[in-house]
């Protein structure tokens, strides 16, 4: 037996505390070292934060991050275990997105990443340059560029995230080296049903290359992208270790190296492929590291926890409804809590309730980030930490019914949140005189501009009471909406940090249901037993001013999502929705028209948290231009 033990690290980073960030990389492996691991894996740019965008231009950040490396180096000095960790490195005019090896207080190597995604999220090809195949250079001395490490027990690749995500990755020619185990050092974005499908690939790479496979993802938010953690150890297609997601720690798993060594024995068709490699290529360079590694006496050999080699483990009880709707109000309540704490900037946190389910839905989150953060105490005590830091506003108008009032402040109280009614009609009778002083003779003011102006009221009372009290103004208008402009610029568009701008309703009305039938929640149940209504004219529906949410849906994801056309689209909702029959045509016609004249609104709305592969953001997945015609 060649017995190593493999920790996965994930730490919560801030893009450019450096300082903090190497300290919480030293408390990781503090942990990782009193469970006997021998190789300890942290995340990308776990030294600098990700992602730094521009911020890597500065090369006193860049700097910054060598100074991190060094000190991290000499705080596992003593512990003998190696450490893979990600880091910026600069070589003349190019910067790199690395992963560097520690051992023995020494930086004993880097690796560049090589695939540099520039794709939905994603712009580092702007900023870093690839690593190569064959790449030989030093940074400080330290060798740099397509590296096999040799230790005691065995021989170490190095990667960076995206490169695993490729078939033609630099795994395969570093396994050819003779590289047992690979580390990847990764920053994966939380996207629904992304941790399946990240396991799958482990799998599936750790199979194909007949190696060790160890992956340790950045947990946090930082902005809108939101890093859900979690890690995984593949030996050789079986999944070892799956780490717990959306939460710092540290986890590790006992492998045995030579079953890697076995398998690529008995494995023909690997052999065959590695001699042809190797005739062809002469590979990475092996860079031979001096040292005895960590004691692995204590060690012992990884049984299957039933003591079954033959039959399965206990399955999850969790079922797919459950896990899919816990993972995204996960994935928001660590956006919302990271960005509240991380900025700096704010005391408080406020919600204007309209007694409808989006706002209900962007507190019920920030009352999660509280339960989350402080769940060391009792429910007093995160109560009275929700009277902290929470506040909930309903600011009604003569168009808002008693149902929703009822709503606003049933969850107001449900949720210990102080609670504040502050009528908007006096200032929108104002308002409409003043802005009648602005028309022309013969003019009035549109149904919809009187809509628009109860919409701003709201918005600028909220923004001063945020100036006011430190409070981060949450918006909560949703994607649906957005993506055909049923909001108001200056309005419900308006907030600090969108948390739902990315979730179609469909979504919002899916795990609403959900926390009805796990919680029992009056009032969710007084908020879904209502129509949706923006509640800005008589009688106002939203389904009805557009269209049903599920075709609404479906349109946005055929078209924007499936780049389909709008008779393309058309084709699909007769067959998808034949309960429809003879509306969906007219539909999928105001969809398209309403999409595209829209755009110059949601471009203006607050960063957005991001929690799927189709965003509606500008700046990072979807980049239409404003200003275009649908001439094609």
């Amino acid at each position: 037996m060649r017995l190593i033990r493999i920790a996965t690290a994930n730490i919560n980073t801030t893009v450019g505390a450096t300082r903090d960030n190497v300290d919480r990389a030293i408390a990781a492996c503090e942990l990782a070292a009193k469970d006997d691991a021998t190789v300890i894996v942290l995340p990308e740019q776990a030294i600098g934060g990700y992602a730094p965008e521009d911020l890597v231009q500065w090369r006193a950040f860049v700097e910054a991050q060598w100074v991190g490396l060094e000190r991290l180096a000499k705080a596992t000095e003593a512990s003998r275990c190696v450490v893979a960790v990600g880091v910026t490195v600069a070589i003349d005019a190019r910067l790199y997105n690395a992963a560097a090896l520690l051992f023995a207080g020494k930086i004993v190597g880097l690796v560049p990443k090589e695939k540099l995604p520039t794709y939905n999220v994603f712009y580092e090809e702007r900023t870093f340059a690839h690593g190569a195949p064959g790449m030989r250079e030093h940074v400080r001395g330290v060798p740099f560029g397509d590296l096999v490490f040799a230790f005691d027990f065995g021989a170490v690749a190095l990667e960076v995230c995206e490169d695993f995500w490729s078939p033609d990755g630099p795994m395969r020619r570093r396994c050819y080296a003779g590289a047992e185990l690979v580390l990847n050092v990764s920053a994966s974005p939380f996207r629904i049903g992304v941790a399946s499908t990240r396991r799958e690939m482990i799998a599936t790479r750790a199979a194909d290359n007949q190696c060790t496979l160890a992956y340790a993802n950045l947990v946090g938010a930082n902005d809108g992208l939101v890093f859900d953690g979690g890690g995984f150890v593949a030996q050789n297609g079986r999944v070892a270790l799956e780490a717990t997601r959306f939460r710092e720690g540290v986890s590790a798993v006992t492998v045995d190296l030579d079953r890697t060594l076995r398998l690529r024995t008995e494995n023909t068709t690997w052999r065959t492929d590695r001699d042809t490699f190797a005739a062809a290529d002469h590979g990475p360079e092996v860079v031979r590291v001096q040292g005895v590694t960590r004691s692995r006496d204590k060690l012992t050999y990884p049984f299957p926890q039933n003591k079954s080699f033959f039959l399965p483990a206990e399955p999850p009880t969790s079922s797919a409804r459950a896990a899919f709707c816990e993972e995204i109000l996960d994935a928001l309540t660590l956006g919302v809590g990271d960005y509240f704490e991380k900025t700096g900037a704010f005391k408080t946190i406020g919600v204007a309730l309209s007694g409808g389910r989006d706002s209900l839905f962007c507190l019920w989150i920030a009352r999660r980030y509280v339960d989350k953060r402080f769940a060391d105490l009792d429910k007093a005590g995160r109560d009275g930490k929700a009277r902290e830091l929470l506040r909930a506003f309903f600011m009604p108008s003569r168009f808002s019914s008693k149902r929703t009032a009822a709503a606003a402040d049933e969850a107001a109280k449900e949720l210990c949140v102080p609670f504040a009614v502050v009528s908007i009609d006096d200032g929108f009778d104002r308002e409409i005189i003043e802005a009648n002083k602005m028309l022309q003779a013969g003019e009035s003011l549109t149904p919809t501009a009187k809509q628009n102006i109860q919409a701003r009221l709201r918005s600028a009372r909220m923004w001063t009471w945020a100036n006011n009290a430190g409070g981060l103004f949450l918006q909560t208008s949703n994607m649906s909406e957005k993506s055909v402009g049923y909001c108001t610029i200056g309005g419900d568009m308006e907030g600090a940090l969108s948390v739902i701008a990315n979730l179609p309703k469909t979504v919002v009305n899916y795990i609403l249901d959900y926390l009805l039938e796990t919680t029992g929640s009056p009032a969710i149940r007084m908020t879904l037993e209502m129509p949706a209504s923006a509640e800005l004219a008589a009688d106002q529906e939203d389904e009805k001013d557009l269209m049903p949410f599920p075709v609404l849906d479906a349109c946005f994801a055929l078209y924007a999502g499936e780049k389909m056309s709008v008779a393309e689209v058309k084709e699909v909702l007769r067959v998808m929705f034949p309960e429809h029959a003879g509306k969906t045509d007219p539909w999928a016609d105001k969809f398209g028209r309403l999409f595209v004249q829209s755009i110059y609104k949601w471009v203006q709305t607050p960063i957005t948290l991001h929690v799927g592969n189709l965003d509606l953001d500008r700046e990072r997945a979807l980049q239409l231009p404003v200003v275009q015609k649908v001439q094609w």
